[in-house]
């Protein structure tokens, strides 16, 4: 995954975190069923996890949310709106959730350039910022984002822990011998070396 680039979710994210704050990943659009929503990643510097953050195109609806919230709060980091691909979109910081590799279909790719669909700087600026914000907010407790993104997030740092331990414990199984003794490296030396003369 890359910072600033879209990606679709396969369908097993939503089986194994069954969470109903987070975005349906698939919608029926005149009975076809499209990979939506689109998510756009930024990463976590404080886990190495990267985060996606679905997209939107129903603007009036989420415009009405900002300002609501704007009016009672002064501001609003929840909601971001841009320009993808030509069309105003509205970037859902409320709704976001991390993710690791294992649970990337695709990447949401240009069909006329055939390369990946990308932002402005600023509006990447502005959205990482907002994104980056609306975390440390809920890392000390407040109901920014909707789904329970820290129980998700616990769940997949250990699976990676997990998948970590387990390359470890196969690469020592490689360096055992015929008859399961792990073997003396000190038996492999540069055959360059000179031996030491008999006294």
């Amino acid at each position: 995954m890359i910072q600033g680039h879209f990606y679709f979710l396969k369908e097993d994210y939503f089986n194994d975190f069954p969470d109903p704050a987070i975005m349906k990943n698939k919608e029926k659009i005149d009975g076809k069923t499209h990979n939506r929503p689109c998510y756009y990643a930024f990463r976590d510097s404080s886990t190495g996890l990267y985060w996606v953050i679905p997209i939107s195109s129903k603007i009036a609806k989420f415009q009405k949310v900002y300002n609501s919230k704007t009016k009672l709060n002064g501001r609003c980091d929840t909601l971001v709106f841009g320009d993808v691909m030509g069309s105003q979109k509205a970037f859902l910081i409320q709704n976001m959730c991390p993710v690791t590799d294992d649970y990337i279909k695709n990447e949401y790719i240009d069909a006329t350039s055939s390369k990946p669909v990308r932002i402005s700087p600023e509006l990447e600026k502005k959205i990482n910022q907002s994104a980056k914000l609306v975390l440390g907010l809920k890392r000390r407790g407040y109901k920014v984002i909707f789904p329970d993104v820290l129980s998700i997030e616990k769940k997949l740092i250990e699976n990676l822990q997990n998948d970590r331990s387990k390359t470890n414990s196969e690469t020592v199984l490689t360096l055992k011998g015929d008859n399961s003794d792990v073997l003396d490296l000190n038996k492999y030396t540069n055959p360059n070396k000179k031996k030491p003369k008999r006294p």
